[in-house]
């Protein structure tokens, strides 16, 4: 097959062959693939995608030496937030264009969950806006996708606006957001807020034991004023709650996820 697909057009056209999942490839396919960068063809470029194992080693090693041309391009999963802003930061570098932190980080919150669409969110402002990129950038393309982010109704509720958060939870449920999501936001901000009010020491010293980056640390330590430790376990117990419902734990996910930012509106008070 790949002999086939890569062979000589008749009109010299170039060819990009993409192949994912190498790392549950068959032994067939490494011989033909090592095979292949012996006699590379002209005009056509074979991306194989290995989302990592030791499966189709003897491949990647003969890539690696650069056999038939081949190069590595290693991209690593981000995880983090921290991850993510510094992706978003090192493509507008790339590009000699300047953004200010706070959007870089309303972008980040609005592409939290797909990296591709965050990537394309960076093309689109490089190539549409010559100017210095702003909050105001931000909204003007992205501002419905942000209003609606699960992490927007997170900070509402955080704030301790019971109301306005279940205005916005009720928005983000009509406009798409999935309720997994929206618990796995609120659980990433009280994980934090619990990790930052539980060290003792600088702003400084926490961003770097905790592998924050300064500004969630602040962020975090605001968040986190007024709260007792109680409330914080009885808030993280509330997401427990909510994430078992909405996995199939019960039959009202909306009703768990109204009760959870209830609790947190409450700053963990059971009521």
């Amino acid at each position: 097959m790949i002999a086939t697909l890569a062979s000589p057009s008749l009109f010299g056209e170039p060819r990009l062959l993409r192949v994912s999942g190498v790392e549950k490839c068959t032994d067939a396919f490494i011989a033909d693939m090592i095979a292949y960068l012996e006699r590379p063809a002209d005009d056509v470029t074979i991306v194989l995608r290995h989302g990592g194992g030791v499966r189709g080693k003897k491949l990647l090693d003969a890539i690696r030496s650069g056999s038939g041309g081949g190069i590595e391009v290693q991209c690593p999963e981000l995880k983090r937030e921290t991850d993510r802003v510094d992706f978003v930061q090192a493509e507008f570098r790339a590009a000699k264009r300047r953004i200010r932190p706070s959007a870089v980080r309303t972008v980040v919150a609005a592409f939290a969950d797909d990296l591709a669409e965050l990537a394309a969110a960076c093309r689109q402002l490089i190539a549409d806006d010559d100017q210095e990129i702003t909050d105001a950038t931000v909204d003007r393309y992205y501002g419905g996708r942000v209003e609606t982010n699960a992490f927007k109704v997170a900070d509402i509720a955080l704030g301790g606006r019971s109301a306005a958060a279940l205005v916005e939870l009720r928005h983000a449920l009509a406009t798409g957001e999935a309720p997994v999501p929206i618990v796995a936001a609120f659980a990433s901000k009280l994980r934090t807020m619990a990790k930052v009010s539980a060290y003792r020491g600088t702003p400084a010293q926490a961003a770097q034991a905790l592998g924050l980056a300064p500004w969630q640390v602040q962020r975090a330590q605001r968040d986190a004023a007024g709260w007792t430790e109680a409330g914080l376990a009885g808030a993280i117990l509330s997401i427990a709650e909510a994430d078992a419902a909405v996995k199939g734990g019960s039959r009202d996910a909306e009703f768990a996820l109204e009760t959870m930012v209830r609790t947190i509106a409450r700053r963990g008070e059971q009521r």
